[in-house]
């Protein structure tokens, strides 16, 4: 299945194993990903949910990658793996629904860390710069550097909890398709570990004058039409004028459309209170054809800091305008904080303005449909922070000023269950009941590893715990299989 997969977009596989082959992995064709799978699992022995009393155990059972049923835990099923070598006793770890990358940009990401780029360093700290030093590493992209990036990108995320992301790869006329044929390999490679869903990205302007027009919308549409490709991204506001910006919003809405692929704009990046926001105008060409011509697909619209100075009237209009629409915000604070807002040098060191989505206040208040994500890693329009959404969720505790037990479900589902949602992998409402999938993060404790005794390693065990200061010990489950901690390829 990898070979042909590879072949048929017109990728080596002997260059492929010399990529791995360089990273350390291995190399036989016999002994790829298919061979380090994921075990199978009839059941997990002794687990506290989040969605019951800090005193209940219980045993999740699966059948077929799907949760079978739950019923109260009996010690005497717990001792160690069962009779059929199927089930893992977890001695009352917390466990939880899986993570989800809503919005992370995969071929972007660990500039920062990869020897090649060694010559990129961060001056200004400022919106521009970024975009400078990001077109200058994009100029010298090879196909290896990518996957090998992506894939540390990758195993990091699986490692923490993630089994769904939306991973955006650019397509313009400086990378081509190279960007967007890493990310293949990269979803297929990774396939038995993690959802991998690709979004064709087009960072650069589409209808603006520059060595992207009309080239860039033709290798676009192109790769819109490949095997693998899930969703569209675009982002408006970086064409030259508003008119333009509105049509790179009626082109990426048709193209979805035409295509049958979601949609998910970069929009209204700014905090400029005298710049009219594009979101307003973006839902009445959605209105037009989005739910009788694209049904299933959702559209995710990311950044839109600008809303952050709506006046409660303007929110509740936000509210009213989207009314059925599958429309779904995502805050990437990690970014917009560093990004946004910073002063000129002439303006001092007075107060700085910060502009991120206030998600929670935005579902709770409002209605809205929200999530949060990583977005980058490793590179100038993100340096800082890592490849694990709880971290996110965690810094949305401070961020959102958000610490209540209802709030750590709010900025919980925001990682989670509706992030799975928002980019088209429907949850149902209890992620434990029967037939929900059996895609979960068990956070390990003292009890979970040999090489440790109990009470070496403090147990978190509710969810509001787990917002407040996430653990570093995890496993992952896939489809109801054990996913290893040392994924190889």
């Amino acid at each position: 299945m990898a070979a042909q997969f590879l072949k048929h977009h017109g990728i080596n596989l002997q260059q492929e194993m010399d990529s791995i082959q360089k990273e350390g992995g291995i190399v036989s064709p016999a002994n790829d990903m298919e061979s380090n799978s994921a075990k199978p699992l009839s059941r997990l022995n002794g687990v506290r949910m989040s969605n019951e009393p800090k005193k209940t155990v219980s045993d999740i059972f699966f059948d077929s990658g799907k949760v079978k049923n739950t019923k109260p835990h009996r010690d005497s099923e717990s001792a160690g793996w069962s009779d059929d070598h199927e089930g893992l006793s977890c001695n009352q770890a917390l466990v939880l629904p899986s993570l989800c990358h809503p919005h992370i940009h995969l071929d972007k990401c660990f500039l920062f860390s990869h020897r090649k780029y060694d010559d990129l360093e961060v001056v200004r700290g400022d919106f521009p710069e970024a975009l400078e030093l990001t077109s200058k590493a994009k100029a010298s992209f090879e196909h290896d550097d990518l996957v090998t990036r992506g894939g540390w990108l990758i195993r990091e995320s699986i490692a923490a909890g993630v089994t769904h992301m939306r991973a955006f790869v650019e397509v313009d006329t400086t990378v081509k398709f190279k960007c967007l044929d890493a990310g293949l390999v990269l979803k297929q490679r990774f396939a038995s570990f993690c959802e991998i869903q690709i979004c064709v990205f087009a960072q650069d302007p589409v209808f603006s004058a520059g060595k992207n027009y009309p080239r860039g919308k033709q290798l676009i549409e192109e790769a819109l039409g490949r095997e693998g490709v899930d969703a569209l991204g675009s982002t408006p506001y970086v064409e030259s004028s508003e008119e333009l910006m509105h049509a790179n919003v009626d082109w990426a809405i048709s193209s979805a459309v035409k295509y049958q692929k979601h949609l998910d704009l970069h929009l209204d990046y700014n905090l400029d209170s005298t710049n009219p926001p594009l979101i307003f105008p973006v839902l009445d060409r959605l209105h037009k054809t989005w739910k009788s011509r694209n049904e299933g697909k959702t559209v995710v619209l990311g950044h839109c800091t600008r809303l952050t100075l709506f006046s409660n009237k303007e929110w509740v209009e936000l509210r009213d305008r989207i009314a059925d629409l599958p429309v779904y915000f995502v805050g990437l604070p990690t970014s917009d904080i560093y990004m946004m807002g910073k002063p000129s040098d002439d303006d001092g060191g007075g107060q700085r303005v910060r502009g991120t989505l206030q998600i929670p206040q935005m579902i709770q208040k409002y209605g809205l449909k929200g999530v949060i994500g990583v977005n980058n890693v490793g590179n100038a329009f993100t340096p800082q922070g890592n490849c694990d959404p709880l971290s996110i969720a965690s810094m949305g505790v401070g961020i959102y000023q958000a610490g209540t037990k209802a709030d750590a479900q709010v900025l919980f589902n925001c990682v989670s269950t509706t992030a799975k949602t928002a980019i088209g992998f429907a949850q149902p409402e209890d992620p434990f009941g029967e037939g929900a999938p059996a895609d979960f993060v068990l956070f390990e404790n003292a009890m979970l590893s040999e090489e440790r005794t109990p009470g070496q390693v403090r147990q978190r065990r509710t969810l509001q715990e787990m917002i407040y200061d996430p653990p570093k010990q995890r496993r992952t489950i896939f489809q109801g299989r054990l996913v290893p901690t040392n994924i190889v390829g």
